[in-house]
C-alpha cells in the first residue's frame, strides 16, 4: 500500500542537490513531502504539523560531514515518521483474569477475522497460554459460523449461545466461562454497522460494563482512509478506546490511515493485519513502517520471521558452514525448509533494504518444489556430496523426482555457484549485519 508514497518519496531524495542543506533546499524538498502525504490521504492537519517539525530540525541541524544532505534529510523524515507514529510498539494491557480483550469497529473492517488472528497470535506469543473467543455479533448473517471456522482451524474455542439475540448475555457468559476453567484471555468479536448509530454503541457500552475489558482495540481498515481515522476517534469518545489494529495493509489503499491514526487519536496502533492468512498478523512497529514507507524493507519482521523458524543452534550451525563453504545438499533442503516457512519469497524479498529494484524477481512455488523432490531423489551419499553427479546419476535423480536432466543441472550449479560465492567472501562475518539476516 506504501508503493505510491515510497516512490516519490526515493525520487525527491534522489534528486536532493548536493552541498549543505539551505533553507532554499530544504523548503522545495519540504513542498514535496507535503505534496505526497497529502495525495497519500494523511491528515492534513497531521501532515501540516510533520512538515513544520522537520523543517525545523532540517534547519537547526548541523551538517554531520561524513554523510550528504540528502542522507541527513532521510534521516530526519524517518526520525519523524516513528515520532507520529508512535515511537515504541505497543503491548497488550493484561490486568484482569481472564484478560479480556474486546474488538470493535464498523461492518467490513475485519474484526472477525482480526479476532482470530489476534487468538493465533497470543497461543504462539504466550506459550501455554489458553484463549476463548466469543461471538459477540449477532448482527450479521453467518457471523458465527465464520468465526466457528476460523477457530477450528487454529484449535481455538469458539463460545457462543444458540439462539441468544441479545449479545451482553453472550458477553457475560463467555466471562463466567472464561474465569471459570482458567482461560488466560478471553477475545469478544462484536457486532459492527455500516455506520455509527446510537444502538450500535449503547450495546457496545453495556458489554464494556459487564466484561470491564483490559483493552479496546478499534479494527480500522486501511480501505477507508481518512474515514477510518475519524471513526476511531467517534469510537473512542463513545467507548474510550486502548488501541488500533489496521487491516487491509497488504491492499491498494493509500497509506494515510496509517500514518495518521496515532497521532489523530492520541491511542497506540498495537496490531497490523499484513495479508488473508491466518499468520499475516504482527505487532505494530512505528520504526518498521517508517522504513517500509521510506523504501528501507523490513528488517524488524524479517529477522522476526527468521527467528520463528530457525533455532539458535540451527543459526550457528549454518553460519559455521557458510563460512567454510561446507554445506551439503541435506543442509540446503532443511534451509529451504525454513524459507519456505516463513512465507512466499516475493513477500520476504520485499522486507530486504533495496527491494524495490526486485520487484520482477521472483521463484514461484513449484521451482521450490522441483528443487525438493531433486534432493529427496538424492542417495544419501549424493546429498551429502560423498560421491560426484555423473551424467547416469543425474538422469536417475530427474526420473524419480519427475523433472529432466536440464533442471537437475540448473540445480547442480546454482549450488556450486553458491558455494563458490561463499568462498570468495573473506570475513563474512564481520561484512554481515549482526542480525544475521543471511539465516
Amino acid at each position: 500500500m506504501f508503493d505510491s508514497l515510497t516512490k516519490k518519496f526515493q525520487q525527491l531524495f534522489s534528486g536532493f542537490p548536493k552541498g549543505k542543506l539551505t533553507e532554499e533546499n530544504i523548503s522545495d524538498a519540504i513542498r514535496e513531502v507535503r505534496l505526497a502525504l497529502l495525495d497519500a490521504d494523511v491528515n492534513y492537519t497531521v501532515a501540516s504539523q510533520f512538515i513544520k517539525r522537520v523543517k525545523e530540525k532540517a534547519i537547526g541541524d548541523q551538517i554531520i560531514k561524513s554523510i550528504s544532505p540528502g542522507q541527513q534529510f532521510i534521516k530526519i523524515i524517518h526520525d519523524e515518521l516513528i515520532v507520529l507514529m508512535g515511537s515504541q510498539e505497543s503491548t497488550l494491557q493484561s490486568k484482569s483474569y481472564p484478560s479480556t480483550i474486546l474488538l470493535c469497529g464498523l461492518q467490513g473492517s475485519g474484526k472477525t477475522t482480526q479476532s482470530a488472528k489476534l487468538a493465533n497470535y497470543l497461543k504462539k506469543k504466550e506459550a501455554k497460554k489458553k484463549v476463548l473467543i466469543a461471538a459477540c455479533d449477532l448482527q450479521r448473517p453467518a457471523a458465527i459460523e465464520q468465526l466457528k471456522k476460523l477457530c477450528q482451524q487454529i484449535a481455538v474455542p469458539c463460545f457462543y449461545l444458540e439462539g441468544e439475540k441479545d449479545p451482553t448475555i453472550v458477553a457475560k457468559e463467555a466471562h463466567i466461562k472464561a474465569a471459570k476453567e482458567g482461560f488466560d484471555f478471553l477475545i469478544l468479536d462484536t457486532a459492527g454497522r455500516l455506520h455509527i448509530d446510537e444502538p450500535l454503541m449503547k450495546e457496545l457500552v453495556q458489554i464494556k460494563t459487564i466484561v470491564n475489558p483490559d483493552e479496546i482495540l478499534f479494527v480500522a481498515s486501511a480501505l477507508f482512509g481518512q474515514d477510518a481515522v475519524k471513526t476511531a476517534q467517534e469510537f473512542d469518545q463513545y467507548l474510550g478506546i486502548t488501541g488500533t489494529i489496521l487491516t487491509m495493509l497488504d491492499g491498494n489503499a493509500r497509506a494515510g490511515a496509517a500514518i495518521s491514526i496515532v497521532e489523530v487519536t492520541k491511542k497506540p496502533l498495537k496490531f497490523e493485519g499484513i495479508g488473508e492468512g491466518i499468520e499475516d498478523f504482527q505487532l505494530f512497529n512505528p520504526k518498521s513502517m517508517a522504513d517500509r514507507i521510506l523504501g528501507m524493507g523490513d528488517v524488524i519482521n524479517l529477522v522476526r520471521k527468521a527467528e520463528e523458524q530457525i533455532t539458535e543452534e540451527d543459526k550457528k550451525d549454518w553460519e559455521k558452514k557458510l563460512r567454510k563453504a561446507s554445506f551439503t545438499y541435506e543442509d540446503y533442503l532443511k534451509q529451504m525448509g525454513s524459507v519456505r516457512k516463513m512465507g512466499p519469497l516475493k513477500n520476504l524479498l520485499k522486507m530486504f533494504p533495496g527491494a524495490q529494484n526486485f520487484d520482477s524477481f521472483d521463484i514461484p512455488e513449484k521451482e521450490f518444489q522441483k528443487m525438493e523432490a531433486m534432493i529427496l531423489s538424492m542417495t544419501p551419499d549424493e546429498r551429502e556430496e560423498k560421491v560426484e553427479l555423473v551424467p547416469s546419476r543425474r538422469r536417475r535423480i530427474a526420473k524419480g523426482s519427475g523433472t529432466t536432466i536440464d533442471d537437475v543441472n540448473r540445480l547442480a550449479k546454482g549450488f556450486k555457484e553458491l558455494k563458490k560465492l561463499c568462498k570468495n567472501m573473506p570475513n563474512i562475518k564481520q561484512k554481515l549485519p549482526e542480525n544475521k539476516l543471511w539465516h
